[in-house]
């Protein structure tokens, strides 16, 4: 039944509640907004999750741009030592000054928040990955497949990470890549747990029933019905996982057991100037990669609550 043909106040109520899912436009161009678009309107009158998405691009932006910053616009060298120009304050030389070693403050930060954005970025995506492909095999094909995934997943999770990631960082110097892989192995039960559950209830449903008396194969159901509507599911939790990422990185390099010198990263900067921080001309080497990661981790969760709210039209 059409809109026209509702009584007054049903109609009425039926044009208010399609105007707050934002389809009134849509319907009366004729065209319905599809899950994305909705979603991706929502997104957009969230002031707050785009002032976060803004100011997290502009990180990443300046932090790809490391090398040509520092080379063309700064004239510095991130790992050139000068001795007679240590712990320099802020200047037109120096935009954050220098450390321990005489080192410009702005280019290794700039250097170090390449290594633990990749770490945070690359470590969820491959974390997804797994996640996505194990919880999709658990829930779906079930049985000694589920006992099996299941038994690996509560194993996991019942060794505390901090301590595995000590010992590994002991036992082994960990390079940014070696540590990434290493973050993905550890995180990917989380998302498989969220897969798993969310497959469950999408395997009885009629159109997955229908896809397999049409003979279709488990591989294609599962790409084609079953992955697509896991995927909201998965960003919404992949969003905070950076962050966690990053905490992580950092909280490892801080204790000296994450990334080593000379590779820069925010962590191993905490980590070099907590030695200084009772130093009056020094200070600033504590407080700058602090602001740095406090404020990306808090814009990735601003950003996943975004997410979360736009994905959810119950939420609106």
């Amino acid at each position: 039944m059409s809109v026209q043909n509702l009584p007054v106040m049903s109609r009425q109520e039926a044009l208010l509640k399609l105007a707050e899912e934002g389809r009134l436009e849509a319907l009366r161009e004729g065209a319905p907004l599809s899950f994305w678009q909705m979603a991706l309107r929502r997104l957009r009158r969230d002031r707050l999750t785009m002032a976060a998405l803004l100011v997290l691009l502009l990180i990443t932006l300046l932090s790809i741009g490391a090398r040509f910053i520092s080379s063309q616009l700064l004239g510095v060298d991130p790992d050139l030592t000068q001795i007679t120009a240590t712990f320099k304050p802020p200047s037109a030389e120096h935009w954050l000054g220098t450390d321990a070693l005489g080192r410009d403050q702005l280019s290794r930060l700039l250097f170090g928040g390449r290594i633990s954005l990749a770490i945070g970025f690359f470590g969820t995506i491959f974390t997804a990955v797994f996640g996505i492909t194990i919880g999709i095999s658990a829930a779906y094909f079930g049985r000694r497949v589920d006992d099996f995934i299941m038994w690996v997943i509560n194993t996991l999770d019942s060794i505390p990470q901090l301590f595995l990631l000590l010992i590994v960082g002991a036992l082994f110097e960990l390079s940014p890549a070696a540590l990434t892989l290493l973050f993905a192995l550890l995180g990917w039960p989380f998302i498989s747990r969220l897969v798993r559950s969310s497959v469950f209830s999408l395997k009885e449903r009629e159109y997955i029933a229908a896809a397999e008396a049409l003979g279709m194969s488990d591989v294609a159901i599962m790409w084609r019905h079953i992955v697509p509507n896991v995927i909201p599911l998965v960003i919404v939790a992949t969003a905070r996982q950076v962050g966690n990422l990053i905490l992580a990185e950092s909280a490892l390099s801080f204790l000296g057991f994450g990334v080593q010198p000379p590779t820069s990263t925010w962590g191993t900067m905490l980590t070099k100037a907590q030695q200084f921080i009772l130093v009056p001309d020094a200070r600033h080497l504590v407080v700058v990669p602090g602001v740095m990661i406090a404020l990306t981790v808090l814009c990735l969760f601003i950003i996943g609550d975004g997410l979360r709210d736009a994905m959810d039209p119950r939420l609106n």
